[in-house]
């Protein structure tokens, strides 16, 4: 089971791009949003949270905390947060679970699951930086929503294609969303 969860930052296509990719790809997903997501949806995509329900198999209330997720004993693959505000990843690094998405993103450190962060904020404060080292230094993946350009994307749907593919990466799940590097 992956677990993919959805924030309230800009960006929010990164997440709907990712659960798009891995239903085509038949993975088992267990999705959370949270309430300013579902507003970014809607402001960005035009789009509520109804409408991607059926891009997975689960769909958990963000601030559920009884939820299988939240417990060690559940044995999800991965986690990856996709945009992550700062407030989460803040949450995250400080250990404060105070709902299911920081809850599971802590189980996913302390029992040493793939856990993908994917901020989407910039600039960035020292505390930010500070706050994604401690997730680096206990095992989690920073990666920021970057786009490359050296395949030259023609679109926006390229280059978050690029984003994506480079989580699917990380989670060691093959993709060909992007033109890797050649010299």
């Amino acid at each position: 089971m992956i677990i993919v969860a959805i924030t309230g930052a800009s960006g929010v296509i990164y997440g709907v791009r990712l659960l798009e990719v891995l239903k085509e790809l038949e993975k088992d997903i267990t999705l959370l949003v949270t309430e300013p997501a579902e507003i970014i949806l809607k402001h960005e995509l035009g789009i509520d949270e109804e409408q991607i329900d059926s891009l997975v198999k689960r769909h958990y209330d963000a601030k559920d905390l009884t939820t299988d997720i939240n417990s060690g004993s559940c044995r999800f693959q991965s986690m990856v947060i996709v945009p992550c505000t700062m407030k989460t990843i803040s949450a995250i690094a400080n250990g404060y679970t105070s709902n299911a998405i920081t809850r599971a993103a802590d189980v996913a450190l302390k029992e040493r699951r793939d856990l993908i962060v994917v901020p989407r904020e910039t600039p960035l404060r020292s505390a930010h930086l500070e706050n994604m080292l401690k997730i680096a230094q206990e095992g989690g993946v920073i990666l920021p929503a970057m786009p490359a350009f050296y395949h030259q994307p023609q679109n926006i749907d390229e280059m978050v294609d690029f984003v994506v593919g480079k989580i699917l990466d990380i989670l060691r799940i093959d993709n060909q969303l992007y033109h890797r590097w050649q010299e």
